[in-house]
């Protein structure tokens, strides 16, 4: 069995046509599966509210399909979000007479100018996208995601005579049943007593899968969204982050030191304080020194994708890649 996660940014609901309602808070899950062959769809239910919501929604994604029933500040912000997350693989969807050639210039340059235009036909879409997840399959088997795994949580509870569950979205690797993982950015471990993808037992877990992991040894407590569950030693977790920045092109002046910007990196969202901006030669790629109360948690060379809430219109800011 795999899995394709695909990122739904549309009006609300749009996927209940495209799978079966899951787990449901500020972003919800719908489920699609034939055969071994399953999707999981995410849409961003509050927003354009809370940006965090867009973006958890896009950033464990292997696919994203945009719905543009119309070209207003929320279409903009999208693409922004889309090309500081570096999603590359999607589709657009037109709706409401809005033609390739209007919105052309408004992703020119950007991620979104490769993405493929697909009909707005539900029985087509889910099909499509259950072929893919077949096709992967396939290059899974051949290449196993060979590597430790690393498995950031998005939500999780205490089920009665199971213990503490957590869902996830397999970030990279390989987990099995009874491993023992690190709980970051805390200092606490726990090990897997079973695992779930699709409501079906299995003993492994690979990029790419949605899962449900049954953990020994932890509290529903000792969690949080955003915390990594991973047997791969080369995963660090930092309150102070220094990267090479690359700003949106519409962010109207250069950082200031003492900004609040939120950081995000898979499931973590975090508010952020800006401690140093060093200029080179171009104050749209400065370096950034950034300081959170809860450590961030990230792979070397992780992209961490940048806002500001606080600006008004323009909340995204634009991309940070780390060491």
């Amino acid at each position: 069995m795999s899995n394709l996660t695909v990122a739904i940014i549309a009006p609300p609901d749009y996927s209940k046509d495209l799978g079966k309602k899951g787990t449901a808070s500020d972003i919800t899950f719908y489920n699609l599966k034939k055969g071994d062959a399953t999707v999981t769809f995410i849409e961003p239910t509050r927003y354009p509210e809370k940006l965090s919501s867009l973006f958890y929604s896009i950033s464990l994604a292997d696919r994203v399909i945009l719905v543009v029933d119309e070209i207003n500040a929320s279409f903009g912000e999208c693409v922004l979000m889309l090309q500081c997350a570096g999603k590359s693989a999607g589709y657009l969807i037109l709706k409401n007479y809005i033609s390739p050639d209007q919105i052309a210039p408004l992703i020119k340059g950007t991620v979104l100018e490769h993405y493929e235009l697909m009909e707005e036909d539900m029985v087509g879409i889910r099909e499509k996208l259950l072929d893919m997840t077949v096709k992967k399959t396939h290059h899974q088997k051949e290449k196993t995601s060979g590597g430790n795994g690393v498995v950031p949580i998005d939500h999780y509870f205490n089920v009665k005579g199971v213990g503490v569950v957590a869902l996830a979205c397999m970030a990279q690797g390989t987990i099995k049943k009874h491993d023992l993982l690190k709980v970051l950015p805390t200092e606490k471990t726990a090990q897997v007593r079973s695992i779930q993808k699709h409501d079906d037992d299995a003993d492994t877990a690979v990029a790419g899968d949605r899962v449900g992991l049954a953990l020994k040894n932890i509290e529903s407590e000792d969690l949080d969204r955003g915390y990594v569950l991973t047997n791969d030693p080369s995963i660090k977790y930092s309150n102070t982050i220094t990267g090479k920045a690359q700003l949106v092109k519409y962010w109207p002046a250069p950082l200031k030191e003492g900004m609040v910007l939120y950081a995000g990196h898979w499931m973590q969202f975090l508010p952020t304080r800006l401690e140093s901006v060093v200029v080179e030669s171009d104050w749209r790629m400065p370096i950034l020194t950034l300081y959170s109360e809860k450590a961030l948690v990230y792979p070397p060379g992780a992209r961490v994708a940048l806002h500001y809430l606080e600006g008004g219109k323009l909340r995204v800011v634009g991309s940070l890649i780390l060491p």
